[in-house]
């Protein structure tokens, strides 16, 4: 059987897809070709999430729409990486039997090995380990990105040593397993020489990355070596732990030529009874003090947060605090989720669940909430003057771009209205706010 062309099919988040990137860098490297779509491959693979029920749905129904493609001729082979086959290891073949063969999170680099297989038609074993995945990859070079000619995810650690009651994610990642300095500093170096004009460093918890190497290595050092490059750049890191944000780190970045004042640290609540419930009660006292914190040291910063609402036991009054915190705190950028027990957690089997119209009713709340500070935000924005990002560009519209109050994906973008036909994206401009669109801004160059 010929099999030279595999469609990538990555879902979740940007962890997820430095995994499939991994992956795609593997198949190159053996002689494979990527299919520009999975419906013109001769094999699909689907790389899932399993963190949640939505995300499990949405890798299902992916996976059946990919054997609905081999049962009518489309493609030849069906495989399935990722959390989900990672964590229903027993489960997955009973489930989707049209699946040709399951890899989980620590068996990417046995990817053309089972393609090789598959050709010749021989029986591939179930390529999951039973035992935690205890191993991380390195992109093969030149550095492959899906993310397009702009901006780049790195991911500088895997698995997560915290034991969160309502994550099921280290029960199918892993403990803790920082990325050398070296290997990450390479793949920077590679990054940037390809065109990538942002680099965004992500893991379960960024801000822990190093704790499991030698000592003086962790986050702020890597920022720090990150930034000694050459060339002009932005660095931002995506999800960390306001508790572990240290006072070197704040020195790092604010003496840092390249990196971002941004900071992405989930709350996920604020009223200290929740959080003992959520087994996160050693981020109490650093949630009442951060905001303050991180805005006196880096003025002018950025926060974003995700809270949990719904969660067992939040009363009425445990909500009221947090829109209040909320209010009080007036984060630049904030997603909420309500609590979905995960089987397996602390959290699935605690009392006091709130019934699904008032998770519901507190989750619009919120949301609501945070669409009028933030619009209030933007509307302060207007007539400043700012470094912005080409990432995409309409003879049209105009050009898309961020600023570094916007990390990519999830905090909306600024269009600038006829841009000079000299700038193509991935330069770099000066622009002045000139309105708010929604979550949006427009500006013109300055």
């Amino acid at each position: 059987m010929r099999l030279k062309t595999v469609g990538v099919v990555s879902l979740g988040c940007s962890k997820n897809l430095a995994d499939s990137e991994v992956m795609a860098g593997a198949l190159l490297k053996a002689g494979y070709t990527l299919a520009p779509t999975p419906d013109r491959a001769d094999v699909i693979l689907v790389n899932t999430c399993a963190f949640i029920e939505p995300a499990r749905a949405e890798a299902a129904e992916n996976i059946l729409a990919a054997c609905a493609h081999k049962a009518n001729g489309a493609c030849k082979a069906v495989i399935v990486t990722g959390c989900m086959p990672q964590r229903y290891r027993e489960r997955m073949a009973d489930a989707f039997p049209e699946v040709d063969a399951f890899l989980g999170v620590d068996e990417l680099d046995r990817l053309p090995q089972v393609l090789e297989a598959l050709a010749a038609r021989r029986p591939v074993p179930l390529s999951i380990a039973p035992r935690l995945p205890t191993r991380t990859f390195d992109k093969p070079m030149p550095a492959l990105r899906f993310t397009g000619p702009v901006f780049a995810y790195m991911k500088i650690a895997e698995g997560c040593n915290h034991a969160c009651a309502f994550c099921a994610i280290p029960q199918f990642r892993g403990h803790l397993r920082s990325r050398p300095m070296e290997a990450l500093l390479d793949e920077a170096r590679a990054l940037l020489d390809t065109g990538a004009k942002e680099l965004n460093l992500v893991a379960q918890d960024v801000t822990a990355y190093g704790k499991d190497l030698r000592r003086g290595v962790s986050l702020a050092t890597l920022l720090q070596a990150i930034d000694a490059l050459e060339g002009e750049f932005w660095v931002r890191f995506l999800y960390g732990f306001h508790n572990h944000v240290t006072d070197e780190l704040l020195e790092v970045m604010a003496g840092a030529r390249h990196v971002l004042p941004y900071f992405d640290l989930p709350i996920q609540h604020c009223a200290p009874e929740i959080l003992r419930a959520m087994r996160r009660a050693d981020t109490i006292r650093a949630i009442t003090s951060f905001p303050e914190r991180l805005r006196k040291a880096l003025p002018g910063a950025t926060l974003r947060t995700t809270c949990m609402v719904g969660f067992p036991g939040e009363t009425e009054e445990h909500f009221k605090a947090l829109l209040d915190y909320v209010e009080a705190v007036r984060f630049d950028h904030l997603g909420a989720f309500i609590f979905s027990p995960e089987e397996g957690t602390a959290a699935a089997e605690l009392p006091g669940l709130p019934d699904p119209e008032t998770a519901q009713r507190r989750h619009a709340e919120l949301m609501a909430l945070q669409k009028r500070i933030a619009k209030e935000r933007n509307r302060s924005r207007v007539g400043s003057v700012g470094r912005a990002l080409i990432v995409d560009y309409d003879g049209k519209e105009g050009a898309f771009a961020r600023l570094p109050h916007q990390a990519p994906e999830v905090d909306g973008i600024t269009r600038i209205a006829r841009l000079p036909e000299a700038f193509r994206p991935g330069d770099f401009v000066d622009v002045r706010v000139t309105g708010v669109r929604g979550y949006d801004l427009t500006a013109r160059i300055q």
